[in-house]
């Protein structure tokens, strides 16, 4: 039985979790509060990806063992959709093209299917044009975005703009960035590091994955958490992050039992 903290948006304990009965995620701990940003780093394969799309619900993913509380309920116990409208946001790292849906459209059913769960009121399609032109303006995107397909012939750029737009329309209580950095050139990633800490605040937190601390010069984290096979193997502050680009990742098993300051 996990011990709920108000101030806890997510509680995980003991989290273990297969594919095609191969165990990826080993018994990972991890609580993240209101206002907090955590960075998950990590070779490929060390179950980074993996932690992000078992937490949204991927249906590929078999959960073993272990808990997760999210804003005090249990997660696991909801589908998917749930879990979005609930407030959990994932940007994945290879968004989905959808031909044939205008982004206007995707992202207006999106924003009123989550105000209606809110218990508000939805907005028509001239009020939401003139709400998502607002958002758009933090992430220096252009107005023909809402009449393009959703992400088809997108630039790597403009469909990370485009999961982080969803983002500032949703305001998801937890944000799940699956290596948004990956293919974005350095002004494409400043461009869109500012849109997600202008959205980030005290009533919500941000789980970062990345392969890189280039990222994280612009979104800095509150926590850096290592992840290798399967597990969280050390935590420390953003000079972990330092630490690892300097040193690479054979480093960390060297040295996670005597940097001073960090944790395993």
């Amino acid at each position: 039985m996990i011990k709920k903290d108000s101030s806890n948006i997510l509680t995980i304990q003991g989290l273990h979790a297969s594919i095609n009965g191969t165990e990826i995620l080993k018994g990972i701990d991890l609580t993240v509060r209101s206002g907090e940003i955590h960075a998950i780093m990590g070779l490929n394969g060390s179950g980074k990806s993996t932690l992000a799309k078992v937490l949204a619900g991927h249906s590929a993913y078999e959960v073993t063992q272990g808990s997760v509380l999210f804003d005090g309920s249990d997660l696991l116990a909801l589908p998917a959709e749930e879990r979005a409208r609930a407030g959990l946001f994932l940007a994945f790292q290879y968004p989905i093209e959808i031909p044939g849906v205008a982004n206007t459209q995707f992202l207006r059913l999106a924003y009123n299917t989550v105000q209606t769960r809110r218990g508000k009121e939805e907005l028509d399609p001239l009020e939401f044009d003139d709400f998502v032109r607002e958002k758009m303006k933090m992430l220096d995107m252009k107005p023909d975005f809402l009449n393009r397909s959703v992400n088809e012939g997108f630039s790597g750029g403009e469909k990370k703009r485009n999961e982080v737009l969803q983002m500032a329309l949703l305001e998801p209580k937890l944000s799940i960035l699956d290596e948004t950095d990956s293919g974005l050139d350095i002004d494409a990633l400043k461009i869109v590091a500012q849109g997600v800490n202008q959205i980030a605040n005290q009533n919500n937190a941000m789980i970062v994955v990345t392969h890189y601390q280039r990222l994280l010069d612009y979104i800095v984290p509150d926590y850096v958490h290592i992840m290798q096979s399967g597990r969280i193997v050390m935590t420390g502050g953003k000079e972990l992050a330092l630490e690892l680009e300097t040193h690479g990742y054979d480093w960390i098993s060297a040295n996670k039992q005597s940097l001073a300051g960090v944790s395993a």
